[in-house]
């Protein structure tokens, strides 16, 4: 979900103002989800670089995935939502982790859109995670595989993705699922986030179904 701070620059606001707009695409973009039934959606609201921002940023930020948690969500909750979050929770006040728990328990009946939020999340961070566990759990060389180490990703049970979109006219993955995304289709959209929604979901969609994967067979 790329794009806020140049969306909110262009227009002369602040760069909180730029990430309170994506929240609001966030919703929008669930909704459209759910309208062209996709069954499981994961988007990138923070990354382990993103500790590097101005503090101020960060904290904005952080603010606001606490106001999602308490006021977007739970709408989309009574759609069918079941929201987890995926990435580290040890850099994050101890509040906010409560919140993103009760979040995740009350909805996890629901099973009309899984929605996954990468938050303090890193490709490569979390493949070294997966490899220290196979040490740690003793595991012997001759027995890793790829079924293994997939076990011990931070989100296990995240389907891997079959379509990545990039927006703002970015084209690089910024250390997004690098394991999962093996055979994903990309689509670079130039819309940034703030603007993004159905109609850019719904052209996304449509250029995937026009590509043939074969996973490296002819």
């Amino acid at each position: 979900m790329d794009g806020n701070g140049r969306w909110a620059a262009s227009r002369g606001l602040s760069v909180a103002e730029g990430h309170r707009e994506g929240a609001r695409a966030l919703r929008r973009t669930v909704e459209a989800a759910i309208d062209l039934d996709v069954r499981s959606l994961a988007v990138y609201a923070f990354s382990t670089e993103n500790w590097a921002r101005p503090p101020d940023e960060v904290e904005s930020i952080l603010d606001l995935l606490e106001e999602t948690i308490e006021r977007e969500l739970p709408d989309l909750a009574h759609q069918g939502v079941r929201t987890r979050f995926f990435g580290r929770r040890d850099r994050i006040p101890q509040a906010l982790r409560e919140k993103m728990a009760t979040l995740e328990a009350e909805t996890a009946p629901n099973d009309r859109l899984h929605l996954w939020i990468a938050f303090d999340y890193g490709g490569r961070a979390e493949l070294v995670e997966a490899a220290r566990s196979l040490v740690e759990d003793g595991i012997r060389p001759e027995d890793v595989s790829e079924e293994t180490l997939a076990a011990r990703l931070s989100a296990p049970k995240l389907p891997d993705p079959d379509l990545v979109i990039r927006t703002s006219g970015e084209q690089r993955l910024s250390n997004f699922l690098l394991w999962q995304s093996a055979y994903a289709e990309f689509v670079f959209a130039e819309t940034y986030w703030p603007d993004f929604g159905e109609d850019e979901l719904r052209a996304a969609l449509e250029e995937y179904t026009r590509r043939g994967r074969r996973f490296g067979a002819r």
